[in-house]
C-alpha cells in the first residue's frame, strides 16, 4: 500500500464510478420531517410507488425506512437503516438516522460513514436541541451541511430570525439558496436567488409546484404582480437585507463545512424538495480521501478497503442472519472476493453480500467507495473491523461514547435464560448498548450502559420479539462512567481517596473503569486523587 509520499495510481474507471457516488445522512431533531423527506427523496428515484407516512397512528401504511416493530408502534426512527437509488445518472447512498433524542450513539455510528449530510429544521421551532447535537458530531468531521427548512407551510417564524439562528447558535455561515414567499397559508413559493426563478406553490391535497418563472432578479414588475403588496414589500425588504448583510455563496467554504446552502419547503407537500435534491447533487462532494497515519487512502486506488460502522442481527426475522454494514472507502467491491480482515489477520470469503432498502436487499455482485454494503455470515465482526487487501490497514473511524444511563437487565423465566443469554450476547455484539462488568464478582453478568435510556427498551422489545425472551429492568443509581489507564488494578486504587458508591468496573474490552453515583462523587474523586486520570472514552 503507498503512503502519501507515494501516490498510488488510480484506476479512471474506478475514479469515474466514485464521481458518480453520493454517500448522506438526514439529521434533524424529532418531527422535523427527517424520515418525511427520506421518502420524498426516494420517490423522486423512483424506489418507492408510494411515501409512506411517518405517523404511524394516523396510517396503517409503514415507511420504507422503518421497519423495527417498534418503530411502527410510536411512529418514530430508532434504528439506521441504509437506502441507495439512482437518480439523474448519480448512485445515492442514503443513511436514514433515528431522530429520537434518547437514540444518539447509534446516528453518531451512522455519521462517520457518510460524506456529507442534510439538516432539517422545523420553520416554526427553528434549531432544536438534537439538532445542534448532531451538527456539532458533522462539525468535528468536517463535513458539508445542507440546511432544509421544512414546513413552510405552516405558520413559520420569521426567515430572517432562522437564518441569524443558524449563524448565531451552529456558528455556521448560511447562504439561503432560495427564499420563500409568506408562510402558512400565505405561503405561494420560493425565489430562486442563484437562478432568478420563480417557483409558485399551489395548494392541493397533495402540493405542487408549477413551471418554474423566470424572472430578472427580486424588483421584476412580473414578480411584484404575482404577489399582494404587502407580501411583496416584505420579500423585496427581505431579498435586499440578504444581498447587503448576508453570506455569499462560495462552494470551497461549502465543502469546508463552513457554510451551509439553505433551502426553504414542505416536505409533506413535495414543495422544494427536487431543488434540495438538484443542488445537493450538483454541490456535495464525491467520497474523498481517509487519513490512516501516514497513509493516505484514495477512494479510486485499485486496492479495496472499508470499515463496519453497524451491525444487524435478525434484519428479516425468516433468516435470523446477521449482517455487518460496511462503508467502502476505496477500489472495488466483487462478490466473492478474499479480503483480509486486519483485526484478526485472517482471509475471509465476501459471498453472501446485499444491497439495502431498509430490511429488504438484493444481492450486490459490485460496489465502489462510497457505497454500503451488508455483509451475512460472519459472526466475529466488531463495530470498527477493517476489511482490506492490505493487512496492515486498520480504520480508526468509530468513536466510542461515554454512556450516561446504567441498568441491569434479568430474565423473568428460567425457562428462557437460553434464548436471553443468546439475545443479548448478540444485541452487545451489534452495539445496541455497551455493557461492563464488576471486578469483584466471580459472575461475569453485564450491567447496561447507554447512552439514551430508549436503548433500553428497545434491548427488551428486540429480546422479546426475536428471541423469545422477556425481561425485567433495574436500573442502577449510576450517573456516570470514567475509563483509568490500562494498566490500573484494584491494588493500584487501594491509596486513593473513594467517596461511597464508586465501583471498580471492565468494559467488553476488558478496560479498567470506575462507575460513579453522581456528579459529586465524580467531582470530589477528581479533586482528591489528581494523579489518577480519568477518561470519557477507553485508552487505545
Amino acid at each position: 500500500m503507498s503512503s502519501a509520499a507515494a501516490s498510488p495510481s488510480l484506476s479512471p474507471k474506478l475514479q469515474s464510478e466514485v464521481n458518480r457516488r453520493r454517500t448522506f445522512a438526514i439529521i434533524s431533531h424529532p418531527d422535523a420531517g427527517k424520515t418525511t423527506l427520506t421518502e420524498k427523496f426516494l420517490l423522486y428515484g423512483g424506489a418507492l410507488q408510494l411515501a409512506g407516512s411517518v405517523t404511524a397512528r394516523k396510517s396503517q401504511r409503514a415507511t420504507a425506512s422503518d421497519w423495527m416493530e417498534l418503530e411502527k408502534k410510536r411512529g418514530i426512527s430508532v434504528s439506521s437503516t441504509v437506502l441507495q437509488f439512482e437518480y439523474h445518472d448519480c448512485v445515492i447512498n442514503l443513511l436514514d438516522t433515528p431522530g429520537h433524542k434518547d437514540f444518539s450513539e447509534d446516528t453518531y455510528r451512522v455519521l462517520t460513514a457518510v460524506d456529507a449530510a442534510v439538516m432539517v429544521i422545523d420553520a416554526g421551532k427553528g434549531i432544536e436541541s438534537q439538532t445542534q447535537k448532531l451538527f456539532e458530531v458533522c462539525r468535528q468531521r468536517g463535513i458539508p451541511i445542507f440546511t432544509f427548512i421544512n414546513k413552510m407551510d405552516r405558520p413559520a417564524r420569521d426567515p430572517l430570525e432562522l437564518m441569524d439562528e443558524i449563524e448565531r447558535v451552529l456558528s455556521l455561515h448560511a447562504y439561503a439558496v432560495n427564499w420563500p414567499l409568506g408562510d402558512g397559508k400565505a405561503f405561494c413559493g420560493v425565489f430562486d436567488r442563484i437562478d432568478s426563478l420563480v417557483h409558485t406553490y399551489e395548494r392541493t391535497s397533495h402540493g405542487s409546484s408549477r413551471a418554474p418563472v423566470a424572472v430578472h432578479g427580486a424588483k421584476d414588475d412580473s414578480l411584484r404582480n404575482m404577489l399582494d403588496p404587502d407580501l411583496y414589500q416584505r420579500f423585496s425588504d427581505e431579498i435586499e437585507m440578504l444581498d447587503g448583510a448576508g453570506a455569499t455563496f462560495d462552494l470551497p467554504q461549502i465543502l469546508d463545512g463552513e457554510l451551509t446552502p439553505v433551502f426553504f419547503g414542505s416536505a409533506a407537500n413535495n414543495f422544494g424538495v427536487d431543488m434540495l435534491l438538484d443542488a445537493f447533487l450538483k454541490y456535495a462532494p464525491p467520497p474523498s480521501d481517509h487519513q490512516v497515519g501516514e497513509k493516505t487512502i484514495h477512494p479510486a486506488q485499485p486496492d479495496f478497503s472499508g470499515f463496519i460502522f453497524k451491525i444487524q442481527a435478525n434484519l428479516d426475522p425468516k433468516h435470523r442472519d446477521r449482517l455487518a454494514f460496511i462503508r467502502i472507502c476505496s477500489g472495488k467491491f466483487e462478490r466473492d472476493m478474499n479480503v483480509i480482515h486486519t483485526r484478526t489477520g485472517r482471509k475471509l470469503r465476501l459471498s453472501s453480500s446485499h444491497k439495502l432498502f431498509g430490511r429488504e436487499r438484493e444481492t450486490v455482485d459490485e460496489a465502489y467507495a462510497g457505497d454500503v454494503v451488508g455483509i451475512v455470515g460472519h459472526g466475529d465482526f466488531q463495530i470498527g473491523d477493517t476489511l482490506a487487501q492490505d493487512p496492515d490497514l486498520q480504520y480508526q473511524e468509530i468513536p466510542r461514547f461515554c454512556p450516561e444511563h446504567f441498568a441491569w437487565l434479568h430474565s423473568t423465566s428460567s425457562a428462557q435464560t437460553k434464548r436471553y443469554r443468546e439475545g443479548l450476547d448478540q444485541l452487545l455484539q451489534e452495539g445496541v448498548v455497551q455493557s461492563f462488568y464488576m471486578r469483584d464478582n466471580a459472575q461475569r453478568l453485564p450491567l447496561l450502559a447507554a447512552v439514551g435510556p430508549l436503548q433500553f427498551e428497545v434491548v427488551q422489545a428486540r429480546l422479546e420479539s426475536e428471541y423469545g425472551a422477556e425481561t425485567r429492568l433495574e436500573i442502577t443509581s449510576y450517573e456516570a462512567v470514567r475509563w483509568l489507564p490500562k494498566e490500573t488494578t484494584v491494588a493500584s486504587l487501594s491509596t486513593a481517596v473513594m467517596p461511597s458508591g464508586i465501583t471498580f468496573v471492565s468494559d467488553a474490552a476488558d478496560q479498567p473503569a470506575l462507575l460513579f453515583p453522581d456528579s459529586w462523587a465524580l467531582k470530589y474523586f477528581t479533586e482528591k486523587n489528581p494523579t489518577i486520570p480519568l477518561s470519557t472514552s477507553p485508552p487505545k
